[in-house]
């Protein structure tokens, strides 16, 4: 008996020192300070690496301005930093930049934690309408005053302004797109990240708001604390699935056609463009339907499509283009190895990429000829010569640009929504090597290639912008009104003689 007591009590305590090491583990990762010395060695890598191969470090900020950058955030290395202050400085940098594709990462062991970890939270959900923020959601699920469409004038003294301009310093994005932020900041609760990165997290805030008489009026609400109910019934707990059927749920949920015969329309929704999701052959289906059904209206929403594989885009693009196209002016890499190698995760592979794709001109660049000297055509089986509408936002981004920028102008296309988040006159991507940082293991992306898809819109540097501008009020996100749907099928109605 004694002995059965003995093992139960070790037992016990074993898991008592489990739990009591994992809630310490977790502190330590998330409170864990690198000393200054440290600081700065990871930083001078960033820095060196950077300089040495991103293709379009000056392209849009001057060099002087990139060195201000870097100086001063160099300059509040002098004092320990947690992993998210060290990452939040540097994400100032790399947003001068103005490339979408050049990322600070934390590292994997941060990562893995935030995956897990049930933090306190700021409440609301925000979109970025001008230089207004719109209630979209509230985690405080009985507080009925902040309401879905309320208009926020103020956060703790801070103006809805302020917080956006504010906010824009650490949110990379292509070039001078301004969609591509405000949808940036409205999106997965980027709004709340941000202010605490920024400002902290408190455990209140004061909301001054619009109430529904139309007055300014003002609240104080807790910071969201997540509880665990230990009580709630496994039946009611969300169902687990495998990899498998992750990824399948993925591929079903990138890409649908539904066709209205009544309006001889059918409406397109891709996602991504991404390999490995069974996109090529939904395409050649998909238009292949059309064909037979003889739809006259094509209605294309790549509204959340944040891109993928160019030769996906380009695909979908042939199918619908009227005339053949070079797809870049020019495509080049400033360098092909790095002396950081040794941090560059499979360094190797990407530099036969590189080697494979790319050959040394006169320039000094190494370029990607193909894709500068290929002319496509456009499909000749099932290719689609009736009314085509595309719907863009600020979460088009990438390849999605390129499709989006080709067709634009085209007699039978119109393009509707808000101005793409990428870059219309191309961007920095295609290959994108990671660098880790030695001591604080952050991750930083820095795209290989500089693409120039249109070199007469680069001076202007901002993303496509919609023949037809269609945005969302506070009375819209209100009332859960998709605006941009609305207007296409009130086009399509009217071509139909409705």
């Amino acid at each position: 008996m004694t002995k059965e007591i003995n093992i139960a009590g070790t037992f016990l305590l074993s898991c008592a020192i489990i739990l009591f090491c994992s809630c310490s583990a977790s502190k330590s990762v998330i409170n864990k300070k690198f000393p200054p010395e440290k600081l700065k060695k990871d930083f001078a890598l960033f820095r060196g690496a950077l300089e040495e191969s991103h293709p379009s470090l000056y392209w849009f900020t001057p060099k002087s301005s990139m060195d201000m950058e870097f100086n001063e955030a160099a300059g509040r290395l002098n004092d320990s930093m947690t992993e998210r202050q060290f990452r939040t400085t540097l994400l100032k940098v790399i947003t001068a930049i103005r490339c979408g594709h050049t990322s600070v990462s934390f590292s994997k062991k941060y990562s893995r934690y935030l995956d897990t970890a049930e933090l306190n939270l700021f409440p609301l959900m925000l979109k970025v309408v001008k230089d207004t923020l719109v209630v979209t959601g509230n985690m405080n699920k009985t507080d009925l005053t902040l309401g879905r469409g309320t208009i926020i004038i103020a956060i703790n003294n801070r103006s809805s302004k302020y917080l956006i301009d504010t906010f824009f310093h650490y949110i990379t994005g292509d070039g001078n797109s301004i969609a591509g932020k405000d949808q940036s900041l409205s999106s997965y609760g980027t709004f709340g990240v941000m202010y605490k990165n920024i400002f902290g997290l408190p455990d209140k805030f004061n909301i001054d708001f619009i109430n529904k008489k139309g007055e300014p009026d003002s609240i104080t609400i807790p910071v969201f604390i997540p509880v665990k109910d230990e009580n709630k019934s496994d039946s009611l707990k969300p169902e687990k699935y495998t990899a498998k059927e992750r990824r399948n749920l993925f591929t079903y949920s990138s890409k649908s056609l539904q066709v209205d015969t009544t309006l001889h329309s059918g409406y397109m929704i891709l996602n991504t463009f991404a390999s490995g999701n069974g996109i090529r052959k939904f395409l050649k289906r998909s238009f292949k339907s059309i064909n037979r059904l003889k739809l006259q209206h094509l209605v294309v929403d790549v509204r959340s499509n944040g891109g993928g594989d160019a030769g996906i885009s380009t695909m979908l693009t042939r199918y619908l283009s009227d005339h053949s196209f070079i797809l870049a002016d020019s495509l080049y890499a400033i360098k092909r190895s790095s002396r950081y190698h040794s941090h560059i995760h499979l360094q190797p592979l990407y530099w036969l990429m590189t080697a494979l794709v790319t050959k040394k001109h006169s320039d000094g660049k190494f370029h990607f000829g193909y894709f500068e000297r290929h002319r496509f055509k456009p499909k000749q089986k099932h290719h689609f010569d009736g009314n085509v509408y595309i719907l863009t936002g600020g979460n088009s981004f990438s390849a999605t640009t390129l499709f989006i920028q080709e067709l634009k102008g085209q007699k039978n296309v119109k393009v509707i929504g808000e101005e793409t988040g990428g870059g219309g006159y191309g961007n920095s991507a295609w290959i994108i090597p990671e660098l880790t940082l030695p001591y604080t293991r952050l991750r930083v992306g820095i795209p290989k290639l500089r693409f120039v898809m249109r070199r007469d819109l680069v001076k202007e540097a901002r993303g496509v912008m919609p023949d037809i501008n269609v945005a969302p009020t506070a009375e819209d996100i209100k009332n859960g009104t998709d605006v941009k749907v609305e207007a296409v099928r009130q086009m399509v109605m009217k071509a139909n003689g409705y």
